[in-house]
């Protein structure tokens, strides 16, 4: 369409003159007029003169006004063009058909002039809020294409000096007159390197998981040995909360050497369980109970108990994305990419909630088959 500090060019099609001067004279002093006498010429016209408005005259030799209709919102570089039907037929079902053929108005002869100028008046400004519309939406959808590169450049590059990290501890564990302790300080550096690093590819799958087409490569997992690690990560904050953590395999206490095997991806995983654990810590309160119970089944579950409760208002909404409540710096993605981690691994996850039994969060994953 035509800059708005433009005048927009109007064609009118009919095939007696006369009827076209009676319009034209009602629209000429706002609008560039232009006219066609056939079907063909105001299709002609329509594709190449950069026309804003039709007013069509239905009743025409050879082709009226219906089929050419018909024919301009069937052809992509003419169909947007508003098209006002203007004839002497008043009867509902031409009307009907009108408005079915992609018309946008039926003005009926004898015409009045202020009618035409009103209805074309409303229907341009119509043409160019959906112009503006459009617009907008093609720049929202090349801005989040945008952020998204953006994000994989800047996910992509992280690596090179993450790299550049786990290749300063390997060369200092090199060195045989490191100390014990300072042995084990750059082995928790490197190990942090690497966890780091698969965070980064971890968010890189994020997208192919919403759109289901992440490749999932399963292998069998040791739960129990996983879940440990992450308790390690953060032992810091359970110790904060004094917390009393428990670890049952099936009805027993876990005891050195158990084990859980499921089917799944050891990273995925690890990024699943850690986010359920920090929020169930984060959620405790202080000297409360944290319950770990590992069940093999079917499926093999884990649940995840601790006595604090999920805050009323996001409890229908615990798993969707951004749902967040009570936490300053939450983003409502950690509960929302557990669940998606869990389903990507053809598990499951689910939540249960009160005031006084407090919270479970329980993941099935696939068992290993024997």
């Amino acid at each position: 369409m035509n800059s708005e500090t433009e005048r927009a060019k109007i064609l009118i099609v009919d095939d007696i003159p006369g009827n076209i001067k009676t319009v034209a004279s009602a629209i000429s002093d706002q609008y560039d007029v232009t006219f066609a006498t056939t079907g063909a010429a105001a299709l002609e016209a329509a594709a190449t003169r950069g026309i804003d408005l039709i007013l069509l005259d239905v009743v025409m030799p050879e082709m009226d006004g219906f089929e050419v209709c018909q024919r301009l919102k069937s052809d992509d570089t003419t169909s947007e063009i508003p098209v006002i039907f203007v004839t002497a037929k008043s009867e509902e079902s031409d009307e009907t058909r009108g408005f079915e053929l992609g018309g946008v108005d039926y003005i009926t002869k004898p015409i009045s002039p202020p009618i035409v100028r009103a209805r074309v008046a409303t229907h341009l400004e119509l043409f160019r809020a959906r112009k503006r519309l459009k617009q907008q939406n093609q720049q929202l959808l090349e801005t989040a294409k945008l952020r998204e590169d953006v994000e994989h450049i800047t996910r992509h590059d992280l690596k090179s000096p993450i790299n550049g990290i786990i290749g300063f501890t390997e060369m200092l564990l090199q060195d045989e007159t490191l100390s014990e302790d300072h042995r084990e300080s750059v082995m928790l550096m490197k190990d942090l390197g690497y966890r780091t690093i698969n965070m980064v590819n971890l968010s890189l799958g994020m997208v192919k998981m919403e759109q289901g087409t992440y490749p999932l490569e399963p292998e069998p997992m040791d739960l129990l040995a996983l879940i440990k690690g992450i308790l390690i990560d953060i032992k810091g904050q359970l110790r904060f909360k004094r917390l009393d953590l428990k670890m049952f395999l099936g009805e027993e206490p876990v005891q050195q050497g158990d084990s859980c095997y499921a089917l799944g991806e050891n990273l995925l995983s690890y990024s699943l369980f850690a986010n359920l654990l920090k929020n169930a810590v984060e959620a405790s309160p202080r000297n409360g109970p944290l319950t770990i119970r590992f069940e093999q089944a079917e499926m093999v579950t884990v649940a995840i108990h601790n006595m604090g409760t999920v805050p009323e208002k996001i409890r229908d909404t615990f798993f969707e994305k951004f749902a967040t409540a009570g936490k300053a710096a939450g983003t409502g993605l950690g509960t929302y990419s557990a669940k998606l981690i869990a389903e990507t691994q053809h598990g499951g996850i689910t939540m249960e909630t009160g005031e006084e039994s407090g919270t479970t969060i329980t993941v099935t994953l696939p068992r290993v088959e024997s």
